[in-house]
């Protein structure tokens, strides 16, 4: 079901108990060879494909593209909501599916700056709610869903980085005409931010030209098996969303 095509009505009969589905992304620049829609682009279609086969049993509401991107504001045409302004954002819409009586929320987040706030907001509505024994809050970002190196033999890259090989994968499936010579693009190395600690950092920290990872190896091939991978890891979460029996830890 999606929520925008809905009437108030509609909404009201439907099951209190449905998992609902908030996607979060992003606005911001994605190198040179991307658009700056691209987080946006990609977790639309993951959520996409992960609501077809449960479409009357899950209620996605409409894809949120303002995110928490202020370590990319140094790259023009990035458009970012202050931390503490999209903290506030993400309590209110989850908090407002909880006042219209829903009890299972999943904020799935399509950009790496939104996670902790999404962890930081649900978190902080459990502790609001703390007398509802019946409320499951979740968040969640794709690609922490599934490895898709399992069936995928070729991909260069370990993990998840930005505008890089996985996210030109999906965009070249997606939009390809959007890509702009990303055969060119040299590899910008990962790095290492001073784990098991957590270093503070801006986008041109870690990037002059706004990428990190190996871009000139993505594929439309790949891009497709990336997209099946990780709406096949969102189905297998709300599924078990779904599941919850109400009371467990675990679930």
């Amino acid at each position: 079901m999606e929520l925008a095509n809905l009437t108030w009505p509609d909404v009201d009969a439907i099951d209190r108990d449905t998992p609902v589905i908030i996607p979060v992304a992003a606005l911001e620049q994605h190198g040179r060879h991307m658009p700056v829609f691209t987080d946006s682009m990609l977790l639309g279609e993951i959520v996409r494909r992960a609501h077809e086969p449960l479409a009357d049993r899950a209620l996605l509401v409409p894809l949120m593209w303002l995110g928490n991107s202020h370590h990319h504001m140094d790259f023009p045409g990035t458009v970012s909501a202050d931390p503490r302004v999209y903290l506030d954002l993400l309590l209110g819409l989850v908090d407002n599916f909880i006042t219209h009586g829903f009890r299972r929320v999943l904020i799935i987040n399509g950009h790496g700056g939104n996670d902790v706030p999404a962890r930081q907001a649900i978190f902080e509505l459990r502790q609001r709610h703390r007398d509802r024994n019946d409320l499951l809050l979740i968040s969640a970002t794709y690609w922490q869903l599934a490895d898709p190196r399992s069936q995928l033999a070729d991909l260069r890259q370990s993990e998840m980085g930005h505008a890089c090989e996985w996210e030109t994968s999906m965009v070249l499936r997606l939009a390809p005409q959007l890509v702009r010579q990303h055969e060119a693009v040299p590899e910008i190395p990962f790095g290492n931010p001073f784990l098991p600690a957590s270093r503070a950092w801006t986008m041109p920290d870690r990037s002059e030209p706004g990428h990190v990872g190996i871009p000139a190896s993505a594929s439309a091939e790949k891009g497709e098996a990336l997209f099946e991978v990780f709406a096949q890891g969102v189905i297998e979460l709300i599924e078990r969303i779904t599941r919850w029996d109400g009371k467990s830890w675990d679930g």
